[in-house]
């Protein structure tokens, strides 16, 4: 069976409609529906109900739920597996949030390198949906997100509790610093932060990605909420300050992977290692207990 029919059947489960799973895919609405009509076809089956709210299941379509994630998982292994490098097992594929590439991906890389050398590595970084839908398929083994969305055939793993702690850069010769910088960091997070701070809920510099934040604040000064691991190394050094008094939210990262996985001596030590990393990176976070909580 064609992998394209069981991946555009896997985006309209997860989009809700033929409309939007077209946008995804970047083809036309009627390109979906031709290839649902076809998978139904070979199926004999009608998998979708189709009504203004969007598009169902259908006792069929629950059934091919199961196995249509098996499906390009296996594709995409075998795939994979041919391109394994001389010398070595097998490939083993991570992809983790941007703001997780440091420390926690590249601590991982380290650790596979000393502890299973015989597994080629493949690291990815992207954003949360795109990982999600990778993994989905079996494009990687393991995706690292602060806000994993609940899928059939997948595991939720949590793997540390991140702590987002409120900073700011020095004041200079009795001048303020720069003006307060919001950084997304999810719908919790803004729930908690509005109620925390109510008279900043529509702040003059709004920012989508918590690195880019960082910099700007360590570039031309201000405050703002981010990971207390990424801003440690500046607390040492005296670039940036704790806010006193300031609320802290939890922000914790997931590991998420197949519950079918194809060959656990692959991907078990890519778990371990995260493991491992994530475990080293804790105690730090334990130093006071958070007050709030909040995911990406």
């Amino acid at each position: 069976m064609d992998i394209v029919l069981a991946r555009t059947f896997l985006e309209i489960v997860a989009s809700g409609n033929f409309v939007r799973a077209a946008e995804r895919l970047h083809v036309t609405q009627t390109a979906v529906s031709v290839r649902v009509q076809t998978l139904e076809e070979l199926l004999g089956r009608k998998l979708f109900v189709r009504n203004k709210a969007g598009a169902t299941l259908t006792p069929a379509g629950e059934q091919f739920m199961r196995y249509a994630p098996l499906l390009l998982q296996v594709w995409e292994r075998a795939r994979q597996q041919v391109a394994v490098p001389p010398g070595l097992r097998a490939v083993v594929v991570v992809g983790a949030e941007l703001s997780l590439w440091t420390p926690l991906l590249l601590d991982w890389l380290v650790w596979m390198r000393r502890s299973a050398p015989q597994l080629a590595l493949r690291a990815h970084v992207g954003v949360a949906e795109a990982l999600m839908n990778q993994v989905t398929e079996g494009v990687i083994d393991i995706a690292v997100l602060y806000a994993p969305q609940h899928r059939p055939g997948l595991r939720i793993e949590k793997l540390m509790e991140e702590k987002l702690v409120l900073v700011s850069t020095p004041r200079k010769r009795g001048k303020d610093t720069g003006g307060y910088v919001y950084v997304d960091w999810g719908p919790e997070f803004a729930a908690h932060h509005n109620l925390a701070f109510p008279d900043r809920d529509n702040p003059a510099t709004y920012v989508g990605l918590g690195p880019l934040g960082l910099q700007l604040v360590l570039k031309d000064g201000g405050s703002g909420y981010f990971r207390h691991h990424a801003v440690e190394p500046h607390l040492r050094a005296g670039r940036l300050t704790l806010v006193r008094g300031a609320p802290e939210f939890l922000y914790p990262a997931y590991a998420v992977y197949s519950e079918n996985a194809d060959d656990p001596k692959v991907v078990e030590p890519a778990l371990a290692g995260l493991r491992a990393v994530a475990a080293a990176l804790q105690p730090a976070r334990r130093r006071s207990r958070p007050r709030a909580k909040a995911r990406k």
